[in-house]
């Protein structure tokens, strides 16, 4: 008998009953920080997100540890950094001897789902059910999903849409957007081919937050809404040239909003700092789970109850090859972010969406110092901003002698997170697509990965956590 109430008190104290509760994640593809209504955006009609980050937790500060799909979508399940996952580049899976926080679920006793975008590799032993979601975006199987689970376990459910990746379709599950209505961010060029694809970017992401909401509506239909912690977030930045891959805010910041009406009161907005990699050790704390020392996040749970509360103080992300050639690393902290490029004298660009008419604009010699930035050549080896006075990250302040301290401190951040994470630059890095140095007909050609010859995937150390 006291050992039923003194299970139940620590129950109790991290917020829940000795019910388990139940978890949805719904992750997009390709989605900025800044398109969604909760976030401002006057276009993009998200309602049913909206209204879970007005019933629950918005994040204004969620970083990512990279800004490209599988090598991000790797992190994420595993709680690592791309580098310590084996997997850290673009089409690279995950091995199958790292640790999946879905996979702790599971054997504890949830039955554990994912549907529609997987882009992870060996994820067989993890889930319960593994399904390629239906129709244009992934999403249609969700609702028949939640139906057909056993109703006698605690769930936790992965639903990975494929919205708002290019090539965009629409349909009948969202709005149609007007090309005039479009906004267009500084750093790329207004032109009528970029207006026309942000409208099918906009049509996606509705129709992502059309499938949440219906998601919600079963959740409350069979009564287990009360009890399902509900997280919404992105894999990387907008497919857009100066986004996604890049470091900077527009690539590797990601919406972030957490609904539990158990544990969060109404309406909370958090500015505290969270990583991406701090999504799997949270969730294996609020199901009940002990730690596993191999995931490298940290919990945000502390937060959850108080969004005052810190629980880090600086984040750290990657940029490594995605198509191109490149080995970038990000520090933000405080007000700052700063970025060290490894490889100078590569050009940093991702042919996404819009390329083409910014490429004409650019050899017209009509862009501007932000919307030709992915034409650099040679590229700064170094660029810090303060975000605070500088949203998009136009002006790189690196040689301000006002900054020469926060500098400093950027660099030795960095500096311990590459020791204590067994990050490197390979030698022999991999090739870009289409390299003649690359084998006929390789596709992808990896060859050394980061933190390889350092044996990083067995390194569990967190890296830094408190600023300097």
């Amino acid at each position: 008998m006291k050992l039923i109430i003194i299970f139940t008190m620590l129950l109790s104290t991290v917020g829940f009953s000795a019910e388990k509760p139940n978890f949805v994640f719904f992750i997009a593809d390709d989605l900025g920080f800044e398109d969604l209504g909760a976030y401002g955006h006057p276009v993009i009609k998200t309602p049913h997100i909206d209204q879970l980050s007005n019933d629950g937790m918005k994040f204004t500060n969620a970083y990512l540890t990279i800004s490209s799909c599988s090598p991000s979508r790797c992190s994420i399940i595993s709680g690592r950094y791309p580098h310590n996952t084996g997997a850290a580049e673009l089409h690279t899976n995950l091995p199958v001897e790292q640790v999946k926080f879905p996979k702790l679920l599971k054997e504890s006793g949830y039955y554990s789902v994912i549907s529609g975008k997987t882009h992870i590799g060996n994820i067989k032993n993890s889930f319960n059910k593994i399904s390629n979601g239906k129709g244009p975006g992934k999403e249609e199987d969700w609702v028949p999903i939640l139906e057909k689970r056993p109703k006698d376990k605690p769930f936790f459910m992965w639903f990975a849409s494929t919205d708002a990746h290019k090539k965009f379709e629409i349909n009948d599950k969202a709005p149609i957007y007007d090309p005039k209505d479009v906004i267009i961010p500084p750093y790329m060029v207004d032109g009528p081919e970029i207006r026309k694809e942000f409208t099918g970017y906009y049509h996606e992401i509705s129709r992502f937050d059309y499938y949440i909401g219906e998601v919600v509506k079963e959740l409350k239909k069979q009564e287990v809404f009360e009890n399902t912690f509900i997280i919404v977030m992105s894999d990387n930045g907008r497919p857009f040239t100066r986004a996604k891959t890049r470091l900077y805010d527009s690539g590797i910041k990601t919406p972030f909003i957490v609904h539990y009406p158990k544990m969060i009161t109404k309406g909370l907005v958090t500015d505290s700092l969270i990583s991406s990699i701090d999504v799997a050790s949270t969730i294996v704390e609020l199901a009940g789970l002990k730690a596993d020392e191999r995931i490298q996040g940290v919990s945000f749970t502390p937060i959850l109850k108080d969004p005052k509360a810190t629980v880090r103080e600086v984040v750290f992300a990657e940029h490594n090859w995605h198509v191109n050639q490149a080995h970038e690393r990000m520090v933000r902290m405080g007000d700052f972010l700063y970025i060290k490029n490894n490889f100078p004298d590569r050009r940093l660009w991702c042919v996404e969406a819009s390329y083409q008419e910014l490429a004409e604009a650019y050899k017209d010699g009509k862009l501007n110092a932000a919307q030709s930035n992915v034409f650099r050549n040679p590229c700064p080896e170094e660029e810090l901003y303060h975000v605070g006075k500088d949203f998009h990250q136009l002006n790189n302040v690196v040689n301000n002698p006002e900054y020469k301290e926060m500098l400093k401190k950027m660099r030795q951040q960095l500096a311990d997170w590459t020791e204590q994470t067994g990050d490197n630059v390979p030698e022999s890095p991999s090739l870009d697509r289409g390299s003649p140095k690359a084998k006929k007909g390789e596709r992808n050609p990896h060859r050394e990965m980061p933190g390889k010859a350092t044996g990083a995937e067995k390194i569990n150390h967190k890296g830094p956590i408190k600023a300097q």
